[in-house]
């Protein structure tokens, strides 16, 4: 399971929260992340126990270049991080990430080594057209193209209109 802070937090409530969740007797057979805002990722691979993983909230779909503000696995993987969410319905709405976008992006995060959660969902005008169906199987068929292997990967159902 995951948590994702989105745009939220800073170091006084990231320790908070890794005070609550340390005390807590997680499930050995669940993997448990937190999707970290970037510049916070080391600081809370530091303070979490090894069993709460890091994940980023986003990375790009080549190792490095002129991509400013970007973040690449390698480098998510080098301050602690095992996870990166890919394809959340506000990367998708607010910065228009396509279908193919987000499947090259979880293609190249996996291949980095990587686990990711890559998330699909519909609009809240598509789900009362009656097109979450389409939508979401659209969806998955552009993350099919891109992953060949889904060992590492969960597939988080959120529309934007939850």
């Amino acid at each position: 399971g995951g948590g994702n802070w989105k745009m939220n937090g800073d170091r006084a409530v990231i320790a908070e929260i890794c005070k609550t969740l340390s005390k807590e007797q997680l499930d050995p057979n669940t993997e448990v992340y937190i999707g970290c805002p970037a510049p916070y990722l080391m600081y809370a691979r530091d303070l979490f126990p090894e069993k709460i993983a890091i994940a980023g909230q986003n990375a790009y779909k080549v190792p490095k270049g002129a991509y400013t503000g970007e973040i690449s696995p390698a480098m998510l993987k080098d301050v602690g991080a095992e996870w990166v969410i890919l394809g959340h319905s506000e990367r998708r709405q607010i910065f228009k990430e396509c279908d193919d976008l987000i499947g090259e992006k979880c293609a190249h995060a996996l291949a980095e080594g990587l686990k990711v959660a890559a998330c699909i969902g519909e609009t809240l005008e598509e789900r009362e057209s009656g097109k979450t169906n389409e939508v979401v199987a659209r969806q998955m068929c552009f993350l099919a193209r891109h992953i060949k292997d889904w060992t590492n990967v969960v597939v988080a159902y959120e529309p934007v209109w939850a």
